[in-house]
């Protein structure tokens, strides 16, 4: 890995130009002081499953746990790099805290290495995430986001001695309390399910949000989201690998489940949701925090709702009181 010393805004700048794409490193860019200070970036590449990750750090280095920041499903790393207007995202909020942040991509999507279609499964992500967890060299603070839920609660499952703690944004349940998908219909390669949007997954090909999908379930009702700029936000999804999306619609009752929950005792885990965010009432996301904290584990919900916050939706990195959101992330790592 190379490290290169660029402000935030220049990355921010660089970030929101690459959309849910590629992210380079710049070797010329020159810190600018009036931006904030700078911080050091490095990439680098999990071997086997192949993984993209990126990393950013304060210049001076950090003494706190290094946080490792997974997507959901249609995005890449670069979700938390910059908003969709072109503000840094909470990678540079929680360096600028003085953490490093580690973003990877799913092991097989977006900046990663290929795999074949039939075998990019869930345990194999977490198999990818999980090496990268563990070759943090201290105990990490893991964050999750919606279709990534399950891989993180695998990973506290496979991992946990290498995860300090874990939060959870609008993230999709366990199999172990998951309801299983309504199958409207059925062949060998493909099955259409029902939920907030019908979705056709045909098992041979990856699956591309369309813009019902985008409009319906990923902006919603929010109040935050900056709907200027929603065809941009549509064109850089990435498309979904139909197993992923099979598994996460827990077809068959296929979404991972935790089987040992013996990594679950004690550890610190917030599950945050926003009150505009369809699929994810608050019934259904307090439902994982009982869960949790039936089998021993040490879970707080953070529904914003409850803090004077209303109006977002599933994406609530991108949207326009992203920093504040951020914030609430970071009081709790630092007061729990």
């Amino acid at each position: 890995m190379s490290d290169n010393i660029i402000s935030r805004r220049e990355f921010g700048v660089a970030a929101s130009a690459a959309g849910a794409g590629l992210i380079t490193s710049s070797k010329g860019l020159a810190a600018n002081e009036s931006s904030g200070p700078p911080l050091n970036y490095a990439s680098g590449l999990i071997e086997a499953p192949p993984t993209y990750y990126e990393v950013l750090e304060p210049v001076g280095g950090s003494t706190k746990p290094p946080m490792v920041l997974i997507c959901g499903g249609g995005h890449t790393g670069a979700c938390y790099l910059a908003t969709v207007d072109g503000r840094p995202g909470w990678a540079q909020a929680f360096v600028r805290a003085g953490y490093k942040v580690v973003v990877p991509d799913w092991p097989g999507v977006g900046r990663s290495g290929y795999i074949p279609l039939d075998d990019l499964t869930g345990d194999l992500l977490v198999e990818g995430l999980g090496k990268l967890v563990r070759s943090l060299g201290q105990p990490g603070i893991v964050m999750t986001h919606s279709m990534s839920g399950a891989y993180g609660w695998k990973l506290i499952e496979n991992y946990g001695q290498h995860i300090a703690k874990l939060v959870a944004i609008a993230p999709g349940p366990p199999g172990n309390i998951q309801a299983v998908s309504d199958v409207v219909s059925e062949t060998a390669d493909t099955v259409v399910v029902r939920g907030s949007t019908t979705m056709t997954i045909n098992l041979k090909q990856p699956v591309v949000s369309d813009r019902n999908f985008v409009e319906v379930k990923l902006v919603g009702k929010s109040t935050h989201f900056p709907r200027e700029y929603i065809a941009v936000y549509a064109s850089s999804l990435m498309p979904i690998p139909p197993r992923l999306l099979y598994q996460r619609r827990n077809i068959r009752g296929s979404q991972l489940k935790v089987t040992d929950l013996s990594n679950y005792r004690g550890k610190r885990i917030l599950v945050m949701t926003g009150t505009a965010d369809i699929d994810h009432p608050r019934e259904l996301d307090g439902a994982i925090v009982d869960w949790l904290n039936q089998n021993g584990a040490k879970a707080d919900f953070l529904y914003l709702g409850d803090h004077g916050v209303e109006g977002n939706g599933h994406m609530m990195m991108l949207e326009k009181n992203s920093d504040a959101l951020a914030g609430q992330v970071l009081s709790w790592i630092e007061n729990s």
